[in-house]
């Protein structure tokens, strides 16, 4: 195979539409240029509309519709947060500025997101010793819903407020629901790898508006309405500009296209490596759908000759982008010293775990060159 003239191959780049450019184009014409205008107030309407009601609120990043989530659920410094531990940095630092501590909870097998079982144990021992945590932050990984009614029975059996980070799975759906809909507060992120994006930005929903109203406030300096700057709390520069949220509702509008051309991409993986022995892929749960945002497999390496380090060596010689599975935050050395509760299921998952090129525009000659890359590996 000639890598040498062949375009790196990355591994969720951003899909912009001739669309997308004239929504953003009639946003800059109509001048509203600064971070204020009509196009945030439509983006999060159409947001809503997907939810199924509700209020959004349009912000800088999903990182920023965390830390407001964290903060108007009331955590606050010396507090403590039970949280996913296979998930991005972003899912803990938003604690951390809060002033309290993450506590870590392991994956399980069939969604690799928080198992259920071990957050009950976590919080029959918490309970025990009168140290319950001050919210429970659920992570939908890889475009994946958790197991949401088990967990959201454990929160309300507690008093525990519910925050839903569904950062990597805006489309995935929990019994015909969508992800981030449950919880006290669910947040999204459209940084560019994601399904849609607003090149940086975030969303922050909930069913109450008095709750939407507030994070609004905050997202905005804090500022009071008053002839002058009032200010009486410390706020933060969180919102999300005007062009940026004509791009959001232009690429909102065909977020299901981009979920079927990820289950196309998917699709091809499996059938194109069903030969290789040890080699899986992250299976999708029965109560809901995955968009594989991003198309993963693990390798078994008592079955098989190749390391899952190994493969990725061997694409980026190919120019093809991959990545592990997430590390563990509990073995994140910032996270140094947090408490965990499982039994390592979260670290066998990244130890053999790979992400591959998932988005649309490899479908075809890309991904078939991919797969070969992959299969002459494996000496296929």
């Amino acid at each position: 195979m000639n890598t040498q003239t062949r375009q790196k191959i990355y591994l969720s780049p951003p899909e912009v539409s001739e669309s997308d450019i004239a929504a953003v184009t009639a946003a800059m014409k109509s001048g509203w240029v600064a971070p204020v205008g009509p196009a945030i107030r439509s983006f999060e309407e159409a947001f809503e509309g997907y939810m199924g009601g509700g209020h959004a609120v349009a912000l800088s990043s999903g990182t920023a519709a965390l830390h407001l989530s964290l903060q108007l659920s009331g955590v606050g410094p010396g507090d403590e947060v039970f949280c996913s531990t296979l998930t991005f940095a972003a899912s803990a630092n938003a604690i951390i500025y809060c002033g309290a501590r993450p506590v870590f909870i392991d994956s399980d097998e069939k969604s690799w997101n928080m198992d259920p079982n071990v957050l009950a144990d976590a919080l029959q021992k918490r309970a025990r010793e009168g140290r319950l945590p001050a919210a429970v932050e659920l992570v939908h990984a890889y475009g994946q819903s958790a197991d949401i009614d088990p967990i959201l029975e454990l929160c309300h059996k507690y008093g525990i407020p519910l925050i839903e980070d569904a950062a990597e799975a805006i489309g995935a759906t929990y019994k015909g629901k969508a992800a981030g809909g449950f919880g006290n507060f669910g947040t999204f992120s459209f940084n560019g790898n994601k399904l849609i994006t607003t090149s940086g930005g975030g969303m922050l929903w909930t069913e109450h508006k008095d709750d939407a109203e507030r994070a609004r406030y905050l997202a905005t300096q804090a500022r009071l309405p008053d002839r002058g700057h009032l200010h009486e709390e410390t706020g933060y520069n969180y919102r999300l500009s005007n062009l940026l949220a004509a791009l959001g509702e232009s690429q909102l509008s065909r977020l299901q296209e981009r979920i079927e051309m990820r289950h196309e991409v998917f699709k091809a993986y499996v059938d194109g490596l069903a030969d290789i022995p040890g080699v899986s892929f992250m299976p999708e749960v029965e109560y809901g759908q995955s968009t594989r945002w991003l198309s993963c497999l693990l390798i078994d390496e008592t079955q098989s000759a190749v390391t899952r380090n190994q493969l990725i060596d061997r694409l980026q010689e190919n120019n093809i982008e991959s990545r592990p599975i997430w590390r563990p935050l509990h073995k994140q050395p910032v996270f140094d010293g947090s408490e965990f509760y499982g039994s390592g299921v979260s670290e066998r998952l990244a130890g053999h775990g790979i992400s591959l090129p998932s988005g649309g525009e490899i479908i075809g000659d890309d991904q078939s060159y991919i797969i070969a890359s992959i299969c002459n590996a494996f000496g296929l």
